[in-house]
């Protein structure tokens, strides 16, 4: 059940902003390592950055990789608007590479240039940027990954090293000028982006995707839909012809196939923390490209289909697949409200379940406050970047449902009167756990972060 209001107030007033956790959060590290007991205070208050940009704990400092609108080391233009999702990929001799997405729409101010051989639609403004860096982190290489794609969102990485980047439309040639058809997933190499080029992974399904987790064992891919209109988004998985095949390996086609909880049309209306369903069936999507119907309304039988608003992030852990509704608003069209959920979803005993609800029913929040990307972090914790407005952090949350607050964005790019906050996105951690890595999403900024992170032999 939901916390009361009295706990949400102290936890709030604790933290300083007005967030708050609830759920059988033991279920949500299964199969990882402990998470951190650090209460809720975590590494301790927020220190304000007299540069302007981003507070952090005591002890913990930044690096800014890189910024919208600076050269790209490559030459080929600048660098790109609207960083969002990103992973990081180990190199050699102890270097880093990072994948970043830019969410660029139409009326992106700095689109990803195009280049030869990684362009899919030349009026597409979205893409991928690749950073490499050496092992103190410095930047070494900046250079464009993928080109000519659309609202490019989140994403997720592969088993064999390779990141897959999401576009978060489902708009058709002709439309707003573009060329060819988008809303597809597109394969894209850390370190030799011509090796997979700007094909898209049509067998996926074409919607708005927003992010993807691969089971380990299997090579079933899990997608989450973050539609903008009511009937909203279904979860998916694809199951491919050629499984854990290496790069390249999912253009070779598989079956898409939606998610239906038997007795639940909208997963809104599943408000209490530790609700199970078991008997989870999947339906197969009657037409993957949507040619005349988006996915999320064809005819998916008698039993109809499982819809949520704001499916975004997704990852894998331990045995089991979790993924994010972001919020939930019934003026909007959904069955309830909610502020935010996160769901597991178990392949081998065909259960769902729901582990954390954000935000219960108070007055303590931040106006559209949702949890957005997370990550797991090598120490066990869970990160979460939060997108609503104001100003934005980062929040830790702990297995025994403790939330800190890791990060704040100080970017003011409105008014003194009415300042603006951009989100966070894309939080990764390098491959040693020694970094954290995440984006400001406007004015786009990559950050570094690293400091005392627990270690997990000091964890409770």
């Amino acid at each position: 059940m939901s916390a009361t209001r009295r706990q949400v107030l102290a936890r709030a007033s604790a933290l300083g902003a007005g967030v708050a956790f609830t759920g059988a959060l033991s279920e949500l590290f299964a199969g990882t390592a402990a998470a951190q007991s650090l209460g809720h205070t975590g590494y301790g208050p927020l220190v304000s950055d007299p540069n302007g940009l981003l507070d952090l704990p005591n002890g913990f400092r930044y690096t800014v990789l890189s910024r919208e609108g600076d050269q790209l080391r490559s030459g080929e233009g600048r660098v790109p608007s609207n960083h969002d999702g990103m992973a990081a990929f180990a190199g050699r001799g102890g270097r880093t590479h990072l994948v970043r997405n830019h969410e660029n729409r139409v009326t992106a101010k700095i689109p990803v240039p195009t280049v030869s051989g990684l362009t899919y639609d030349p009026a597409g403004k979205g893409g991928c940027t690749a950073l490499t860096l050496d092992v103190d982190h410095r930047v070494v290489s900046e250079r464009v990954a993928i080109a000519g794609t659309a609202v490019n969102c989140a994403g997720g990485r592969t088993p064999w090293g390779t990141w897959l980047t999401c576009e978060e439309t489902e708009d058709r040639a002709g439309t707003n000028g573009y060329t060819k058809d988008h809303g597809f997933i597109f394969e894209v190499h850390p370190t030799d982006p011509h090796r997979t080029g700007a094909v898209p992974l049509t067998a996926m399904g074409r919607f708005q995707h927003e992010a993807i987790a691969i089971d380990p064992r299997n090579g079933v891919v899990y997608e989450t839909e973050d539609a903008f209109d009511k009937p909203f988004g279904l979860f998916y998985r694809f199951q491919p012809d050629k499984p854990l095949g290496g790069v390249g390996s999912l253009r070779a086609g598989g079956r898409l196939q939606a998610m239906r909880v038997p007795g639940v049309p909208d997963l809104s209306t599943i408000q209490e923390t530790g609700a199970r369903f078991d008997g989870i069936e999947w339906v197969d999507v009657p037409d993957p490209l949507a040619a005349s119907t988006p996915t999320r309304l064809q005819d998916y039988g008698p039993g109809g289909i499982t819809h949520a608003q704001k499916l975004e992030g997704c990852y894998w852990g331990g045995t089991c697949v979790y993924f994010v509704s972001s919020f939930a608003r019934s003026a909007a069209g959904s069955a309830a409200d909610h502020f935010g959920q996160i769901w597991r979803y178990d392949p081998a005993r065909r259960r769902l379940t729901l582990v954390i609800v954000f935000g219960p029913d108070t007055d303590v929040q931040l106006p559209g406050e949702s949890p957005d990307n997370i990550c797991l972090a090598p120490s066990g914790g869970l990160m979460v970047c939060e997108d609503g407005n104001g100003a934005q952090h980062v929040f830790g949350v702990t297995r025994k449902g403790e939330v800190y607050a890791m990060a704040r964005g100080r970017q003011n790019i409105g008014t003194v009167e009415e300042p603006e906050w951009g989100e966070f996105a894309g939080v990764t951690f390098s491959p040693d756990g020694e970094t954290m890595f995440v984006n400001c999403y406007t004015p786009g900024t990559t950050f570094a972060v690293t400091g005392p992170w627990r270690r997990r032999g000091d964890l409770g």
